[in-house]
C-alpha cells in the first residue's frame, strides 16, 4: 500500500525517521530506496570516502543520487588521491555543497583542479592540510586566483585549523578569493600578537611571508565586518588587548565565537566583549583558565539571546556564578564539564526557579563535576523537561542510584545519555529497585529510553550481566554503545542482549575481561548493522577470534584489538 503513494510523500514521511531507520527503509522497496536517498540527501548527511581506486564507482553513483556533502579521508599525493580528486570533481563537482580534506595531503595541482569543479561550494575544510601551504605559493599567481575567485565566488565557511605554515601572505591569497565568507576558522594556528598602538592604525602594514599575524587577521577582520558572522580562534593564545581590538571593529556583528583555551584571556576582557558584541548567540570559552565567576556573569548580562554556552575546564568557576544563568532565557546547550567547583546547587535552583520561565535546554554537560552530588542533580532533573536531548555526568563519581531512576522517569526523550565511572551505581538502580535485596520481577523496569542512540556506561565496577539485560530492553534504539572496563559482564549476559541491539554501530568492550569468542559470535549474528568495535586488552580474545568475527561481518570497517591474547592488532580497512 505504501508503495503506491508519491514518491514526494513517501520522502516526506522517510524524513521523520532517524538517520539508522531511513537507511533500514531503503531496503523494503525500489520506491521506499529513491524515497530514502532523496530524505538522506535532504537532511544534510556527509558522506566519507576513503580515497583509493576502490571508491572510483562509489564516487559516481552519488553524483547520480545528486550527493553535496562528502569528506575525503586519507587524501595524499598519490595518482591514485589525483584520479579519485578529478572523479570528485567531474560527478560531484557541478552541485558539491561542502567539502573536507582536513587532515589530507593534496597536491596544490590536484586541490585547485578539484575546487574549480565545484561551482557551488559553500563550506571548505582544509584543516591540517600543510602540504598545500607549504611552499607558501598556494594562489599566488594572479590568474589563477582570479579563476578561483570565479569559481567560488559563493563560499560562506572556510576552516584553517591547525595549519602551521599559514603566513600572511598565503592567507590572503586564499581569502581574497572568497569575497563572501561568513565564517572562518584558525583554530590552533600559529598567530603572533605585536602589542601596541599599531593594532588599532588605519595603515596597512606588509603582510608577513613568514608568519602569520594579528595584525594581518584584524585588518582582514575589517574588511569583512559587514558580512563576518562566525570566527574560530580557539587556541591561538590571544590575549585580552587582541580581543579588545577584535571586538571594537566597527561594524561588526558576530554571532559565533570560540575562543577554546586562550588561556591568557581576562574576566575583564570578556566583559569588554559581550559589551561590544552584544549579538553572541554561540561562545565556547572552554579552558579559558583565568576565567571566574565574573566572566559568567558578564556572559549572562551582556548576551541576551545566547543559544549555546561551553566553560569547560574553568577551574575557578563556582556555583555563585551559576546563579547567573536564569538571564540567558534562550540558552539551549551548556557545557560546564570539569568544574570542579560546582555542585550544582545553584544551577539546580536556576532550573526549578517558579519565578522565571524555565531554560528550554537540550543538552548539558557536566562531566568530571566532581562536588556533584545527587540532592542538587534530583533537583535539576524533574526540571529540564522533554526537550532535553543530552546528557553527560561521566566521572561525577559521588551520583548513586537515586540519580539513575530521577534520569529514567523524568528525561526519557534523551538521544544520548553518559554515566561512565559513576562507579556508585549498582545493577538494582538499573532496573529500577529500591533495594538491591528486591526481586527484579517484583518490581517494574524503570529503564525505558526508546529514542536513546548514545549511551556510555563504561568503568562501572558493579555492573553485571542482569543490568546489561535490564539496559538492553530499554534502550533498543541505541547505536553507540561504551562498556569499556566492565569486568564483571560475562559470554552469557551477551548472548541474552545482543538481540535487542541490531542498530548497533559503535561498541567499545575493551578490558572488559571475562568476554570471550562466544560474545564476538553472538554481535556477529545479531548486530548486523556494526561498523567500528573495540575489544583492545580483553584477554579472552584471541587474533583468531577477531579474524573470524571480521570475515562474518565485512562491514566492520575498524576493529582495535591491541593485546588480545597478547598480540597487538588493529584492524582497519
Amino acid at each position: 500500500m505504501a508503495d503506491s503513494l508519491p514518491l514526494e510523500m513517501l520522502t516526506y514521511i522517510l524524513s521523520f525517521l532517524p538517520l539508522s531507520d531511513q537507511k533500514e527503509a531503503s531496503l523494503v522497496s525500489r520506491a521506499w530506496y529513491c524515497a530514502a536517498q532523496n530524505a538522506l540527501r535532504e537532511t544534510n548527511v556527509r558522506y566519507n570516502i576513503p580515497v583509493s581506486s576502490a571508491s572510483l564507482s562509489a564516487i559516481k553513483n552519488l553524483g547520480l543520487r545528486g550527493i553535496s556533502h562528502i569528506s575525503l579521508t586519507n587524501l595524499d599525493g598519490s595518482p591514485a588521491s589525483h584520479q579519485v580528486l578529478q572523479s570528485v570533481a567531474y560527478h560531484l563537482g557541478p552541485h558539491l555543497e561542502s567539502l573536507c580534506l582536513g587532515g589530507g595531503s593534496p597536491t596544490e595541482a590536484s586541490f585547485l583542479a578539484l575546487i574549480l569543479g565545484c561551482p557551488v561550494l559553500r563550506t571548505l575544510d582544509l584543516s591540517g592540510c600543510n602540504s598545500l601551504f607549504t611552499s607558501g605559493t598556494l594562489l599566488a599567481q594572479p590568474e589563477t586566483a582570479q579563476c578561483v575567485r570565479k569559481a567560488l565566488s559563493g563560499l560562506r565557511d572556510l576552516n584553517l585549523a591547525c595549519l602551521r605554515d599559514l603566513t600572511d601572505l598565503s592567507f590572503n591569497h586564499l581569502s581574497g578569493c572568497f569575497p563572501s565568507l561568513e565564517r572562518l576558522s584558525l583554530a590552533y594556528c600559529h598567530l603572533t600578537f605585536e602589542l601596541g598602538p599599531t593594532w588599532g592604525s588605519i595603515t596597512p602594514q606588509v603582510s608577513s611571508p613568514s608568519q602569520l599575524s594579528f595584525h594581518n587577521l584584524l585588518q582582514f577582520v575589517k574588511e569583512r565586518a559587514g558580512r563576518l558572522r562566525a570566527l574560530d580562534l580557539s587556541g591561538t593564545g590571544l590575549p585580552p588587548e587582541a580581543l579588545q581590538a577584535l571586538g571594537q571593529v566597527t561594524g561588526l556583528q558576530l554571532e559565533e565565537l570560540s575562543l577554546h583555551s586562550c588561556r591568557d584571556l581576562s574576566s575583564e576582557a570578556v566583559a569588554t566583549l559581550c559589551h561590544q558584541q552584544p549579538g553572541i548567540t554561540s561562545l565556547d570559552l572552554s579552558g579559558c583558565s583565568e576565567l571566574t565567576d565574573r566572566a559568567l556573569l558578564a556572559v549572562s548580562r551582556g548576551l541576551q539571546h545566547l543559544r549555546h554556552l561551553s566553560l569547560r575546564k574553568l577551574q575557578r568557576l563556582t556555583d555563585a556564578g551559576c546563579a547567573a544563568l536564569g538571564a540567558l532565557q534562550e540558552l539551549q546547550s551548556l557545557d560546564m564539564a570539569e568544574c570542579c567547583l560546582v555542585s550544582g546547587r545553584e544551577l539546580a535552583k536556576v532550573l526549578g526557579s517558579v519565578h522565571r520561565a524555565p531554560l528550554a535546554l537540550t543538552s548539558l554537560r557536566l562531566a568530571y563535576c566532581s562536588s556533584l552530588k545527587d540532592a542538587s542533580v534530583l533537583s535539576m532533573i524533574p526540571a529540564l523537561g522533554p526537550n532535553l536531548k543530552v546528557l553527560d555526568l561521566s566521572s561525577c563519581v559521588a551520583l548513586t542510584n537515586q540519580t539513575v531512576q530521577a534520569i529514567c522517569t523524568y528525561l526519557v526523550h534523551l538521544s544520548v545519555l553518559r554515566l561512565a565511572w559513576c562507579k556508585e551505581l549498582q545493577d538494582w538502580g538499573l532496573l529500577g529497585l529500591k533495594e538491591p535485596s528486591e526481586e527484579p520481577m517484583l518490581s517494574p523496569q524503570v529503564l525505558q529510553f526508546p529514542q536513546l542512540r548514545q549511551l556510555s556506561l563504561s568503568l562501572l565496577p558493579a555492573l553485571t550481566d542482569m543490568g546489561l539485560v535490564a539496559v538492553a530492553r530499554g534502550c533498543p534504539s541505541l547505536e553507540r554503545l561504551a562498556l569499556s572496563h566492565c569486568s564483571h559482564l560475562s559470554d552469557e549476559g551477551w548472548a541474552q542482549a545482543a538481540r535487542f541491539w541490531p542498530r548497533l554501530q559503535h561498541l567499545n568492550l575493551s578490558c572488559c575481561s571475562q568476554l570471550t569468542e562466544q560474545t564476538l559470535d553472538t554481535i556477529g549474528q545479531a548486530c548486523k548493522q556494526l561498523r567500528v568495535l573495540d575489544v583492545a586488552m580483553c584477554p579472552g580474545i584471541n587474533v583468531a577470534a577477531v579474524r573470524h568475527f571480521q570475515a562474518q561481518l565485512p562491514q566492520v570497517t575498524c576493529i582495535q584489538s591491541r593485546f588480545v591474547g597478547g598480540a597487538d592488532l588493529t584492524l582497519t580497512l
